[in-house]
């Protein structure tokens, strides 16, 4: 495994404080965009993801791994399907499990 440049988890609300750096998202795909998709964090927050080496065909739900260029956007180094059921409680508990009291168990 690459540590080198490793990628904090995010949802909507924390992408903001992360803005400029590597972050790893999951986000529900509402739909393709001109620029790359359109999607819902875990947490109910628009997530705009700009790039063009997406899995075709796309699933329900995608991880994103980029840098964020805004609080509501990032551009896309990957992006992997995670296919049509997730649990979007579950990875929003361990988004601010890995940036609050726990974040040291996290790269």
């Amino acid at each position: 495994m690459d540590t080198s440049n490793p990628s904090v988890l995010v949802n909507g609300d924390i992408l903001p404080n992360y803005v400029g750096r590597r972050v790893r998202i999951v986000i529900q795909v509402l739909r393709p965009d001109v620029n790359g998709l359109i999607g819902i964090s875990t947490d109910d927050k628009q997530i705009n993801v700009k790039g063009r080496q997406l899995p075709s065909p796309v699933t329900t739900f995608v991880e994103v791994i980029g840098v964020a260029d805004t609080a509501q956007s990032l551009e896309a180094e990957t992006v992997t399907n995670f296919g049509d059921a997730f649990d979007k409680n579950n990875f929003n508990q361990l988004c601010q499990l890995a940036n609050g009291e726990y974040r040291h168990l996290f790269i």
